[in-house]
């Protein structure tokens, strides 16, 4: 993972930065969220962010890009964007449960009631929350809609 902070850094970094920057203020209330959003270039190029927001002080964030076969389709976009903040939030929830660190995880997806993807949120949602997560969509969405869109450009 990378941060505009702290630089390159491992999955084991990421969560003590995480617990150090939410230990600093304990009686704050934060939001911790997973999106991922992709773009198509000659390749997909898939930005995974990983949020930490403090409400109403700020926040960190990290993001890790990988690049992948073309994806054309937007629905296997969406479902492959979404797999992949899975797979880091389920990663996140077991070190979470195994340190005692007791934050849930937001899944933010970059779909929204308006555009092509409005008709599978639904199921997008309802995946999400079988895993235990609450799911967030546009306009709510920050981490996939607009930190992982940023970086995905």
């Amino acid at each position: 993972m990378r941060s505009i902070t702290y630089g390159n850094v491992d999955f084991d970094k990421m969560f003590q930065i995480i617990k150090k920057f939410v230990g600093k203020s304990p009686e704050e209330t934060y939001h911790i969220a997973v999106g991922t959003d992709s773009q198509n270039f000659d390749l997909t190029k898939v930005v995974l962010v990983v949020s930490i927001h403090r409400m109403g002080h700020g926040g960190i964030f990290f993001y890790d890009i990988k690049r992948v076969k073309k994806l054309n389709n937007i629905h296997e976009k969406l479902f492959y964007e979404t797999s992949m903040s899975l797979e880091i939030a389920m990663k996140l929830s077991k070190k979470f449960q195994n340190e005692n660190f007791n934050y849930g995880i937001g899944i933010h997806v970059d779909a929204g009631e308006g555009g092509p993807t409005s008709s599978i949120i639904p199921e997008i949602t309802r995946w999400v929350r079988s895993y235990g997560f609450d799911c967030k969509t546009k306009p709510d969405s920050y981490a996939a809609s607009t930190i992982a869109d940023r970086y995905s450009k």
